[in-house]
């Protein structure tokens, strides 16, 4: 799309444009979102505007139901679900009043079912298709692009989202903003919830870090809005964006590039705006300070903060400011350049052509100390042949021989004009192998030679004709034009394999650590990765148990540390700076150090070590090694947050078994101990004045209790056998309609009246497990279905015999178990009350069920009944029959 098109787009959004969506926001409940919405309501109805109240919760807030006063309410749709009320928005209703305002509260709210839509946003949109405008209100974690940034500001999932699509169609959005002290203290007033949920909200949702974080959020949620909206309408008009808050840095690879990220750095902070630094790569060879140089301040600008980018392209100005309409930057730092003075001359710098191009953009120049002479030096490129300074003119020399050899064969054959060709494919096959200097001594040689050879009068460097002096100076022109094409070319082609051989082996390093799962993995893949990528020699220290710095993988075999190399991997992971070989710091050590990780996370250290008659790498090696490294530093980086993100899972998940455990002991062990405390004291106090009736009933009470209590007990010491894996399983042969009758005998005793139908095979059917604990596991079940059945119904028993299994079932007629809560109810301490097991229960039975059976190599689970009910199976393998005595 060009830009003409993409103005009339706009223009036309601009002249249509007809969204009656007003959003109140705000980063939190209790921000005010509903009270701003009514104040706004109140002020509209005092101009004589059609406002209606369609939804409002007011949570029981006397502020916000004073708010309510005065205005109109449109009556509530009533639901009954499961035997209770609801009033819901009603939809036709408002469609029907049709009022030029139309209050909704919650815009994330889920409809209860017999709506029409599911969500309440569904609700609105069909209300601004019908012409109706609405204001609404909607905290910033509901919305849809934000859901992965809640989760792991606050650890909440956020169910209820809306699509970012539809908060584009708001016309208007309001923030609401309250500071995050304010908001904890009307939670603590009781303002905002209950007391109960306001404790439990202060210690999750409402902590002052993930209010704050929040309210980060919103704000930059209103601040896209508002330059969206800006953006287009400045495009309707044909002008450029008037806002532009990116900072971005020039740097050229001189001495002053790290100086200049740094200006950046300090002048965007005091700003508060995002910054850039970016090199255009022009496709000209650098030389290794160079290369260095920029490669230095691409990783200074990521450490502190801002975007490195790596811009192509032949004219610097242009990239330049392509990049800051592209990206709206305002402001470009430049170092003072160094054009020669001929560029300067003609205004063809590029200060000058910024200042010239760039009347939008403020240019600041920063003068820093440079070294002109080496910032003049010819840009090299290091020949793929192996050449020396000597060997590239000796090449050239010979080049040239071979052509004149070649035009004296030739000049039989072809004319002196046709000759010229001979020597400027020596020119071009001289200009790809070497330098550019090179190839300009090469068309000069190659135009004495064709002069003093072939121009009439030969052997002469005077020319007599003309024609000859034309054909001379333009095949000069076109060997010096040539050999700059081909140079570049050369040049553009090594820099392009030199990237692919980087990209590859970033690429394989970065499949190779996804698959890694902890850090010691990491640094095996890691370091075989760097010696066979270098190659070299390749460890990765880092500290062991006892602080002390030590290989912890090495490729291609142990690699031995010299002591000068582990001061020096001390010194790199301390400073997290290079040290070591090929460094200003400790470079006595025979090894490359390299950090992993920054100063805020010291990871270990990369020690690399190459031939001792090898020289320094080569500026794309260095480039190489260092983004292998950083990889490598990331990736550990990566593992060890999982390792502490899983340690407070863990934590947690053990605070809340604990929690739950101290819960269920307190409540669990107290009521039949008060039972039985009860019954004793009635006994003592009453012994003769009750009748022996009373007198059995109260004993029998002490004795069920008891029970009850040993059973508890009991469920308590098989669970923590279960969880240190001490349970022993004293296998013997038994039938499976003995395990069903003992287990049944038990039932009856709890449940005099219960009735249980079994259906168990004719024939013998043996198992080879511990009888004891399968008997357990089956009186759980059957006692939580007894528990849970009505008591007209009866609880079925199954068993039969599929295949080499044994399938047992366990039936009743209770209200059953919701889908997604039937993998949950074999967990410890997990109860529900709607599912199998009652809301007093400890929540242990099940499970302990699901650690005997899984101990004999079987398996436990919850399916719905057909007709209504439950059915746990519980499925063993069958072994084979024992052997009969002879």
């Amino acid at each position: 799309m060009d830009s003409r098109q993409a103005r009339a787009n706009a223009l036309l959004e601009t002249a249509t444009d007809e969204r009656r969506l007003k959003v109140f926001l705000g980063a939190a409940p209790g921000v005010g979102k509903t009270c701003a919405m009514l104040s706004a309501a109140r002020e509209l109805r005092r101009q004589g505007v059609d406002v209606v109240v369609g939804l409002v919760e007011t949570h029981g807030r006397a502020e916000t139901e004073a708010l309510l006063e005065g205005l109109e309410l449109l009556p509530r749709r009533r639901v009954n679900l499961h035997g209770r009320e609801f009033g819901e928005f009603d939809l036709d209703a408002a469609l029907a009043r049709k009022p030029a305002v139309l209050l909704v509260d919650e815009l994330a709210h889920t409809n209860l079912p017999g709506g029409r839509h599911e969500r309440r946003w569904q609700d609105i949109a069909e209300l601004l298709d019908a012409g109706i405008e609405v204001y609404t209100t909607l905290n910033v974690q509901h919305l849809e692009s934000l859901n992965d940034q809640v989760r792991r500001i606050t650890g909440v999932t956020v169910r209820e989202r809306v699509p970012d699509a539809f908060l584009d169609r708001a016309r208007d959005i309001v923030l609401v903003d309250l500071p995050p002290r304010e908001l904890i203290q009307r939670l603590r007033q009781g303002k905002v919830y209950v007391p109960e949920t306001a404790a439990a909200a202060l210690d999750a949702f409402f902590s002052p870090t993930n209010l704050a974080a929040l309210r980060e959020l919103s704000v930059d949620t209103v601040a896209a809005h508002v330059e969206s909206d800006l953006r287009g309408s400045m495009l309707a008009r044909g002008v450029a964006m008037p806002v532009r808050r990116r900072v971005l840095a020039a740097i050229d690879g001189h001495a002053q590039s790290e100086y200049l990220v740094r200006v950046a750095r300090r002048i965007a902070e005091r700003r508060g705006v995002p910054w850039s630094v970016a090199f255009v790569d022009t496709g000209a060879g650098m030389d290794d300070a160079r290369r260095e140089r920029v490669d230095a301040a691409m990783r200074l600008a990521r450490r502190l903060g801002g975007d490195a980018v790596m811009l192509r392209g032949h004219a610097v100005a242009d990239e330049l400011l392509a990049y800051t309409e592209r990206e709206g930057a305002g402001q470009i730092i430049l170092g003072r350049t160094r054009e020669r003075l001929f560029a300067r001359m003609v205004g063809r710098s590029l200060t000058q052509q910024l200042l010239r191009r760039g009347a939008h953009l403020e240019l600041t120049i920063v003068a820093t100390p440079a070294e002109r002479a080496a910032s003049r030096r010819r840009l090299r490129l290091r020949p793929p042949g192996g050449f020396g300074r000597r060997g590239e003119y000796i090449y050239a020399s010979l080049a040239t021989l071979v052509a004149l050899a070649l035009a004296f064969v030739g000049q039989r054959y072809l004319s002196v004009a046709s000759l010229s060709l001979i020597f400027l494919t020596a020119v071009l096959v001289v200009a790809v192998r070497t330098r550019m200097a090179v190839a300009v001594y090469t068309a000069i040689l190659s135009f004495v030679a064709y002069n003093f050879f072939f121009a009439p009068p030969v052997y002469s460097l005077e020319i007599s004709s003309p024609d000859d002096v034309l054909a001379v100076c333009l095949f000069l022109l076109a060997a010096l034009v040539c050999s700059r094409l081909a140079t570049r070319l050369a040049q553009q082609v090594e820099s392009l394999r030199a990237t692919h051989v980087q990209a590859r082996a970033l690429l394989l390093l970065g499949q190779r650590l996804a698959a890694s799962t902890d850090a010691a993995g990491i640094r095996t893949v890691g370091a075989a990765a760097l010696a066979q990528a270098l190659p070299c020699e390749a460890a990765l220290l880092a500290r062991d148990a006892a602080g002390v710095l030590q290989p912890m993988a090495s490729s291609p075999h142990d690699l031995h540390l010299q002591p000068q190399d582990l001061a020096a991997a001390d010194w790199c992971e301390r400073h997290a700076t290079p040290a070591g070989r090929y460094t200003d710091t400790l470079n006595a050590a025979p090894c490359w150090l390299l950090p992993l990780g920054g100063e805020e996370q010291r990871l270990g250290v990369a020690a690399l070590r190459f031939p001792g008659e090898a020289g320094e790498p080569d500026p794309d090696r260095r480039s190489l090694a260092l983004a292998m490294v950083q990889d490598i530093g990331q990736a550990l980086a990566r593992a060890r947050l999982a390792e502490e993100l899983e340690g407070a899972r863990v934590q947690g998940e053990t605070e809340r078994l604990r929690s739950a455990l101290l819960s269920s002991v307190s409540h669990d062990l107290r009521s039949p101990l008060s039972s039985m405390i009860g019954a004793a004291g009635t006994l003592i106090d009453y012994e003769d004045k009750l009748p022996p009736a009373e007198r059995r009933e109260l004993l029998e009470a002490i004795l069920g209790e008891g029970q009850r209590l040993d059973r508890y007990i009991q469920n308590l010491l098989d669970m923590t056998r279960l969880g240190h894996g001490t349970l022993k399983l004293n296998r013997d042969w038994v039938d499976v309609a003995e395990i069903v009758a003992a287990a049944v005998t038990r039932l009856r005793k709890l449940f005099p009246a219960m009735r249980v139908d079994t259906d168990l095979p004719r024939d013998t059917v043996l198992l080879y497990v511990h009888p004891a604990l399968i008997e357990q596991a089956l009186f759980n079940i059957l006692e939580n279905a007894a528990r849970f059945s009505p008591p007209e119904q009866p609880v079925t028993v199954a068993a039969r015999v599929e295949g080499e299994r044994l399938l047992l079932e366990v039936g009743d007629r209770g209200p059953g178990i919701p889908e997604e809560e039937r993998a949950r109810i074999f967990d410890m301490f997990y109860s529900v009350s709607r599912g199998d097991r009652a809301a007093q229960g400890t929540g242990l039975g099940l499970a302990i069920c699901r650690g005997m059976i899984g101990a004999h190599g079987g398996s436990v689970e919850a399916l719905p009944r057909e007709g209504g009910g439950t059915t746990i199976r519980i499925t063993l393998s069958l072994p084979e029959a024992p052997a009969s005595p002879a």
